[in-house]
């Protein structure tokens, strides 16, 4: 067996990032994965017909193409910006929208222009520096004092208080959608962050895409791996620190409760007390259609953008939230629907087109959202039903089956709240133990595609 410095367990793009700094460092990387391909949340396949390229779970990158180590590493994928990176329908030809231009987002919120220009403007222009902060773990004197302060005073509170503000349904509206990415009540603390966090991404730098699917991302961030000399073993599940060789550094790309099991008595017991605490939240339940053509939306927006959301005026869709983080299942969800196939022909056969979407659910729920998520599209895009050619669904429990990180469907790395996001110092949250690390989600700066917990777990097991 060759000789490693390190060991990664997990092939998702955290336990990649971290197998390419730690590679990038001169260390020996041994990569093992449980599944048969890598990618964890980046994996793309033929999940309806073939010809037509489904993203099992993640599929627009607004924290991809942000993100300061993928940028670092030049990562090797086609990033694809939709003409519009977001469109939020309100019903009949109405929507608000999100675009790649400060200026022209503000404009079509009418009565409400000014007040997003005095929210938004500072921190667009500051774009890098609030990523900078937002995408790591948080320090008490932070590396941009100014910017992180704009964003701080107004993402500390609830979404439901800042939306107060805006009379505007294409403002409000818009506010719902960015918001429900924080997978919180629109009341609860912080939920304001996530939304303006995802306003400077679209604004500054889009909502893009990458050709011919999520997995390309895993792809180029294991070609690192591989170059430098690592080895990646797929098909081989861990169950504890002892199937592994023994090396200085092992890195963890696990949930909380399995990082317990598989680190045994090297988890040490501060972080025995914080995973005690971690809780899962909301589930999902995700679809994939192959249709006969784009999805006929109503307004104008929509079928020019990336990703929809589709709920309706903000009151329908914290009604539809309240419901799932309540331990219910709303009949009119709130759907997130990305339409890749409109500007990435390599995902469908000429003239066919692919959707993608999911709704939040209680976590661990295997209820069939079928018929609510396509009614839902359908009220927004009548015809749509028609045009399905097949459609590949996955509920929360399967979604847990498919990927043991997504516990009862949880894509977020479990619940929001202060506990998660206040996670203070450059290696608390990532060293467990002498020589082992976290680096999945379950750390800062959470969920999203863009390397950084595996960035910095590896950069605090170089530390030491």
């Amino acid at each position: 067996m060759a000789e490693y410095d390190a060991v990664v367990v997990g092939a998702g793009p955290n336990g990649l990032a971290a197998a390419a700094e730690m590679t990038r460092a001169g260390r020996g990387v041994l990569v093992v994965e449980q599944a048969d391909v890598i990618g964890g949340g980046t994996r793309t396949e033929e999940l309806t017909l073939p010809g037509y390229l489904h993203d099992i779970c993640s599929a627009i990158h607004p924290l991809g193409i942000a993100s300061p180590f993928f940028k670092e590493l030049e990562l090797d994928v086609e990033w694809i910006q939709p003409d519009i990176p977001l469109s939020h329908p309100l019903g009949g030809r109405k929507a608000g929208a999100l675009f790649r231009d400060l200026e022209e987002t503000a404009v079509r919120f009418g009565a409400d222009e000014g007040r997003y220009l005095r929210i938004m403007r500072p921190l667009v222009e500051s774009a890098d520096e609030v990523i900078e902060d937002f995408l790591g773990p948080l320090s008490p004197i932070p590396k941009n004092p100014s910017s992180f302060i704009r964003l701080a005073t107004r993402g500390a509170l609830p979404a439901s208080t800042l939306a107060s503000g805006f009379s505007s349904p294409e403002a409000r509206g818009v506010f719902a959608g960015l918001a429900t990415h924080a997978i919180a009540p629109f009341t609860s603390r912080l939920t304001s962050g996530v939304a303006l966090l995802f306003g400077v991404t679209g604004d500054a730098y889009g909502w893009p895409l990458v050709a011919s699917g999520s997995q390309r991302i895993a792809g180029a961030l294991a070609k690192i791996v591989t170059d430098g000399g690592g080895t990646i073993e797929t098909g081989r599940s861990i169950a504890s620190l002892d199937e592994l060789p023994v090396v200085p550094v092992i890195i963890l790309d696990v949930m909380p409760r399995a990082a317990i099991r598989i680190g045994g008595d090297r988890v040490d017991l501060r972080h025995r007390r914080r995973f005690a605490a971690w809780k899962t939240g909301p589930g999902v339940f995700k679809m994939d259609w192959a249709l006969d053509g784009p999805i006929p939306w109503l307004d104008d927006w929509s079928p020019r953008a990336g990703t929809v959301h589709v709920g309706g005026m903000w009151e329908e869709v914290a009604a539809a939230e309240d419901l799932v983080h309540g331990g219910s299942h709303p009949e009119a969800p709130f759907v997130l629907v990305a339409q890749q196939s409109l500007f990435d022909p390599s995902r469908a056969p000429h003239g066919k087109q692919t959707a993608w979407g999911y709704c939040h659910v209680p976590n661990g729920s295997d209820l069939d959202m079928t018929a609510a998520i396509e009614a839902q599209i359908e009220r927004f895009a009548p015809g749509f039903r028609d045009l399905i050619l097949e459609r590949h669904t996955m509920n929360a429990a399967q979604f847990e089956d498919h990927n043991p990180n997504y516990i009862g469907g949880d894509i977020a790395g479990g619940g929001f709240g202060p506990r998660k996001v206040f996670q203070f110092g450059s290696t608390g949250p990532y060293r467990m133990g002498e020589g082992l690390y976290l680096c999945s989600s379950a750390t800062p700066p959470g969920a999203g595609v863009h390397g950084m917990c595996g960035f910095y777990a590896a950069k605090a097991a170089l530390a030491g």
